[in-house]
């Protein structure tokens, strides 16, 4: 997984808020709640955060050794 430091579109630095979002929905905010708590509001900034997956333990499951 590589949080992209700053938007693509925008250049505004949202890496340091993923975090904080990734901790919210898992206490059961929905997404949407979460990213106005942040201050996102820019549709291309929600974007980034939104396309995000943790994709490392699917790929550990394939390692080579």
């Amino acid at each position: 997984m590589i949080i992209p430091i700053r938007c693509f579109s925008c250049g505004k630095p949202i890496a340091h808020l993923y975090q904080k979002y990734k901790t919210l929905v898992e206490s059961g905010k929905t997404p949407k709640d979460s990213l106005n708590d942040l201050g996102i509001k820019r549709y291309c900034c929600r974007a980034q955060i939104l396309g995000q997956t943790d994709t490392l333990e699917l790929i550990n499951k394939f390692k080579k050794f």
